[in-house]
């Protein structure tokens, strides 16, 4: 879950990051009177999921809080990549003496937490990486163990940073390493972190996103930020596809089933099991599906949850079939899956052999799934048929339909 720039700064400020004086403004008038208590030059920023806000137009400077009001006004009104902003951030404007790159994020291949230093901050890090390596270090560190302060002074004092700086820098990279252990966060990037012309330092601009996992622990923070139970967001606002999917998955702690992600395709997905949902929809897409949603199902869902899941799947508009495929797994019963979708395909008022194209979910108690497939006239393979290959029937089947 991706939080806006404004929550994430609201979170670092509650941990001692410091950022920038200003506020939130919903509307023009808003921004006029934030402008007007900073009492300066401002920056306003479109608050959007999505990046690239520069060069759309959605960031603009005003010396005056008339201007201010103005840019606010032209903001609002301003798609960026299909969104509209929630509100715009006003803040002082910055004299920029030094900007600086400073993140903490997962290695997959370390299998830990690993952070990140640059003293080029303001461009994207990639582009740092590949250019200029000297200019940035990485450290892992434990998940599990307490965080120790000289990890983040080691990796700042490696690119040649000494006096108050490195003093300064060691103790915002930890209160932001703290932070990402704390809520669950997959990354937590600030970028710039600034020095101003007076010495100080500032986080200009951040970026915080949480782990699914982690919402439960962090209710409270959640609900204390105005943030929905059931608010999805993956570098956009949530569709009301896809909060449906995650009420779906609220209907009981059975396993999972839901989890959506909404997309313009005719195939409907009931997929999953230990991050085979993600190879399946890729499967779909290399045999020339059109995939309509990407979504998680394991775990042992319930009857209730995979049938409501499956009619979620079908009602959305300008889905034709579906095709349920999932891993082989042990922990996961293969007849109350397949009673489940059934169920669902007629509650949505379709026959079972019409709507689904190919069932493959190998497991436990396949042989009972499997009876109550043949029952409805549904094509299903077991566990010699592969993922790719159950893709590569469905959307076959779904083109000759």
């Amino acid at each position: 879950m991706r939080f806006y720039e404004f929550e994430a700064k609201q979170l670092l400020a509650k941990q001692g990051v410091p950022t920038p004086s200003g506020g939130v403004a919903e509307t023009p008038a808003d921004a006029e009177r934030i402008a007007t208590e900073v009492g300066g030059a401002v920056v306003l920023k479109s608050q959007v999921l999505s990046g690239g806000r520069m060069k759309a137009g959605g960031v603009k400077f005003a010396d005056t809080p008339a201007e201010a009001k103005a840019a606010a006004a032209e903001i609002l009104q301003l798609e960026i990549s299909d969104q509209l902003p929630v509100s715009v951030l006003v803040e002082a404007k910055a004299g920029i003496k030094q900007e600086y790159y400073l993140g903490v994020t997962y290695d997959a291949i370390a299998k830990q937490p690993v952070a990140i230093f640059s003293d080029m901050g303001g461009i994207d890090i990639e582009e740092v990486a590949e250019q200029h390596p000297d200019h940035v270090a990485k450290r892992n560190f434990s998940a599990l163990l307490p965080f120790s302060d000289y990890k983040m002074k080691e990796l700042i004092a490696s690119l040649g940073i000494g006096g108050r700086e490195l003093t300064t820098l060691t103790r915002i990279g930890s209160r932001l390493a703290h932070t990402f252990l704390k809520y669950g966060l997959t990354l937590a990037e600030i970028n710039p972190l600034s020095q101003l012309d007076d010495g100080s330092f500032v986080a200009l601009d951040c970026h915080l996103d949480m782990e699914d996992e982690a919402r439960d622990l962090q209710k409270d923070l959640l609900a204390e930020m105005g943030i929905d139970a059931d608010e999805t967001r993956q570098g956009r606002p949530p569709t009301d596809f896809e909060r449906r999917g995650a009420q779906v998955d609220q209907v009981d702690a059975r396993g999972v089933a839901g989890r959506v992600v909404e997309f313009d395709g005719d195939l409907g997905l009931v997929i999953g099991a230990g991050g085979g949902s993600l190879t399946i929809f890729d499967a779909v897409q290399r045999h020339g599906g059109n995939p309509a949603n990407y979504c998680e199902i394991g775990g042992n869902p319930s009857v209730l949850k995979a049938c409501e899941l499956t009619k979620l799947v079908l009602s959305k508009p300008g889905v034709d079939k579906i095709a349920v495929i999932m891993n082989v797994v042990s922990n996961t019963r293969v007849d109350i899956v397949a009673r489940g979708v059934v169920k669902g395909v007629i509650e949505a008022g379709f026959e079972p052999s019409d709507k689904i194209v190919f069932f493959r979910i190998p497991g436990a108690w396949e042989g009972e799934g499997f009876k109550i497939l043949e029952k409805y006239g549904v094509e299903y393979g077991d566990r010699t048929v592969s993922m790719s290959e159950a893709a590569r029937r469905a959307v076959e089947k779904l083109g000759a339909s």
